[in-house]
């Protein structure tokens, strides 16, 4: 699933190559994704793009008083095309979703796609991104520099839920999901099942330098890099998730891994949990 640096990877991508250009042609393939309809798609044909940004995970690119708003969700992403196929892509159950040609240079532009069988991806077509209601719940970015550690401590007071679902939740931190979370707690050296409300003074301030080292160092990687090899280097550069039984980068224990019904998380039991290995079932808690 793409995460706050890869979203911000391509949100720059596309910055770089959208400003000042006109969009020709709008291809809605995918009814499932299309979430409004007044405006419609088609409003964004002989508008030029100002600029493109980001909300948490979501991909917000402006054309004057309109807003292409994209959640990529588990599988999808953009896909750059200096030339697109000249004949205007037909619905289907293939993974194209959404086209996008531009006026100039002729044939250029983006494909917006969606791998699997389970279609969750979402586009939005509004005059402001607070209409869409996954931007409008969203909480602060973690690299916008308008969280500073006594927000975030206040953030987590009274919070009883565990820190990794507290991370992964968007209306606490906007964009952080299931293998940055990981990350996170692995370079914090703490357990994922810990309470949130539990966490000391030293604890949080670790957590807090701990998603700004994580999140700044995985969109520096990405920095330059082309789309078609944004996923590739986030799965190169991490450390912990989706290694289960690979050493430890930090201390050589075998990196484990809790298994759930849609997802799974792995850790360091070493580096995060005092040596004591975490039970794998959905209720789990630490083996005594």
């Amino acid at each position: 699933m793409p995460e706050l640096p890869e979203v911000e990877s391509l949100s720059r991508f596309l910055a770089d190559r959208l400003a000042g250009r006109s969009v020709a042609r709008v291809h809605p393939v995918s009814v499932h994704a299309l979430k409004t309809y007044d405006p419609p798609l088609t409003a964004f044909e002989g508008r030029a793009f100002d600029e493109v940004t980001r909300h948490g995970k979501f991909l917000d690119l402006r054309a004057g008083d309109l807003h292409l708003v994209l959640h990529l969700a588990r599988a999808g992403w953009v896909r750059w095309k200096d030339k697109l196929p000249e004949a205007p892509p037909r619905p289907g159950k293939g993974p194209l979703a959404l086209r996008v040609r531009l006026e100039e240079p002729e044939g250029t532009g983006f494909d917006v796609t969606e791998a699997g069988t389970q279609k969750h991806l979402a586009v939005y077509v509004v005059r402001d991104p607070q209409e869409v209601p996954g931007v409008a719940r969203l909480g602060p970015d973690p690299l916008s520099g308008a969280l500073g550690l006594d927000a975030f401590a206040a953030l987590l007071a009274g919070e009883r839920r565990q820190i990794k679902g507290v991370l992964r939740d968007q209306s606490v931190l906007a964009g952080i999901g299931n293998a940055y979370s990981d990350e996170i707690l692995h370079t914090a050296r703490m357990s994922p099942f810990k309470p949130a409300a539990n966490l000391s003074e030293d604890e949080v301030a670790r957590l807090y330098a701990a998603i700004g080292t994580t999140l700044t160092d995985a969109v520096e990687r990405s920095r330059g890099l082309a789309l078609g090899d944004l996923k590739a280097e986030k799965k190169s550069g991490l450390r912990v998730h989706g290694r289960k039984g690979e050493p430890c980068p930090v201390c050589g224990d075998t990196i484990r891994e809790v298994s759930f019904s849609d997802s799974a998380l792995q850790y360091c039991p070493t580096c995060q949990t005092d040596g004591k290995i975490l039970a794998d079932r959905r209720l789990s808690r630490l083996l005594k």
